[in-house]
């Protein structure tokens, strides 16, 4: 599985999460696409519509698993997708901006 550190991530890249809505309202990456894992499939179109066209998927969730297996499934559907290591936790531990649903400070659930 094509995994990403937290540290090579840029501003502005493409981040989807795919926690489910209590995660993503408790906090969650600013500017990132919101797809639970449970909607996915259903919700794909939104992923298509929504990511860069030459630009690679950033997968992420609370600690990995759920963004490994979307990212999986992602690849195997031909978009250049990568598995973010550590998730949210890691994100937040290194001092990533966290935000919840109203844009306020957040934490991860």
């Amino acid at each position: 599985m094509p995994t990403v550190e937290i540290a090579d991530l840029a501003d502005g890249d493409f981040l989807l999460d795919v926690r489910e809505d209590d995660e993503w309202q408790a906090g969650h990456a600013e500017g990132a696409l919101h797809i639970p894992m449970s909607e996915f499939v259903a919700r794909y179109g939104e992923l298509t519509e929504a990511a860069p066209q030459d630009g690679r998927v950033n997968v992420i969730c609370r600690s990995g698993g759920r963004s490994a297996q979307v990212a999986m499934y992602l690849v195997q559907q031909g978009v250049d997708a990568v598995n973010v290591d550590g998730g949210m936790q890691v994100w937040a531990a290194s001092g990533r901006p966290v935000v919840d649903d109203k844009g306020a400070a957040g934490f991860v659930l």
